[in-house]
């Protein structure tokens, strides 16, 4: 077992590790390929190879395991000998050994080794962290191959033939643009009289009322100074075009209670409208000067809220 780990970790550093009295453990450099079947990406690596024929003691796996159990050369020497002894045994029986991480060694039908490597570890040190995987294949390039070779099927319904044969259809098809673009014209004229025509009754019903309440002020005998005074709740508008905003509301009511909170704690807080999503925005306060608005929202950011943010309308 220590034998198996002191090759695997070897072969991250040498393309050649002999194992005396059995064989050489090769590596060869692969580059990353890419399967256009599968859409799969394999990272380079190094792929091992067994070679029986190379089994000269180089000294490499022996003098590695020697420092690794701190002891002398000749102990490692023989004991990768009597791993190979016991190694031969299993091969002579037709078993197939296992080496965890490197591969499998075994015999065929005409005696010979045959050796599979193994895909899980990837030796090649340079491709550290790089990892096969799948991509997914680009839609779009699929779909336009379709409607080209749709295109290309799809056979032309208007012959020259027949349209020698019905000289009128040309004249018919653009009759029918003509007139449905005088049939749009007709209905869009007609939307446009009908808004135009309810506007006009509204303003007539306003004025109507207008008159009656100015001619009976004029006209009924009291003193104008005993009417009685009217309270008109008037909603102040902001002034300016640069406004610090507190926030947005879906809910008026909700925007209407956050302004006279702030109104409260003493800021010119009011409503500015709705946004292009309907929201109801709140402004802390709102100005004419730019300056004097972004170093109004960084007081703001700064003392009160860091979402505060400034809007500029013109």
């Amino acid at each position: 077992m220590r034998t198996e780990h002191s090759i695997a970790e070897l072969l991250y550093r040498y393309d050649c590790v002999v194992v005396p009295d059995f064989g050489a453990f090769l590596t060869q450099r692969k580059s990353a390929i890419i399967q256009e079947g599968t859409n799969a990406f394999y990272p380079p690596s190094k792929v091992i190879s067994f070679n029986s024929q190379l089994a000269s003691n180089d000294g490499l796996l022996v003098s590695y395991m020697a420092d690794d159990a701190e002891t002398t050369y000749e102990i490692a020497l023989q004991e990768i000998a009597a791993t190979v002894a016991n190694w031969k045994k299993q091969l002579n029986k037709g078993e197939r050994i296992l080496f965890e991480g490197i591969g499998e060694l075994w015999r065929n039908s005409e005696g010979k080794i045959q050796f599979e490597p193994t895909t899980k570890i990837n030796y090649l040190t340079s491709s550290f962290g790089l990892s096969s995987f799948v991509s997914t294949p680009l839609v779009r390039e699929v779909l336009k191959q379709e409607v080209e070779a749709l295109e290309e099927d799809i056979p032309f319904i208007i012959t020259p033939e027949q349209r020698k044969e019905s000289g009128l259809r040309p004249y018919l098809k653009y009759a029918a643009v003509v007139l449905l673009a005088i049939s749009a014209g007709f209905t869009g004229y007609r939307v446009y009289n009908d808004t135009i025509s309810t506007q006009q009754l509204a303003q007539e019903e306003a004025q109507e009322v207008v008159s009656k309440n100015i001619q009976e002020a004029t006209f009924f005998d009291t003193n104008p100074l005993q009417l009685p005074s009217i309270t008109l709740k008037v909603d102040k508008k902001s002034s300016g075009i640069h406004h610090v905003i507190a926030g947005a509301f879906r809910d008026q009511a909700n925007a209407d209670k956050k302004v006279r909170q702030l109104r409260r704690r003493g800021f010119k807080a009011s409503l500015i409208g709705k946004n292009a999503y309907g929201l109801h925005q709140v402004s802390y306060d709102s100005f004419n000067d730019a300056q004097e608005a972004l170093s109004y929202l960084k007081k703001i950011k700064r003392t009160e809220s860091v979402d505060a943010w400034l809007l500029s309308k013109k």
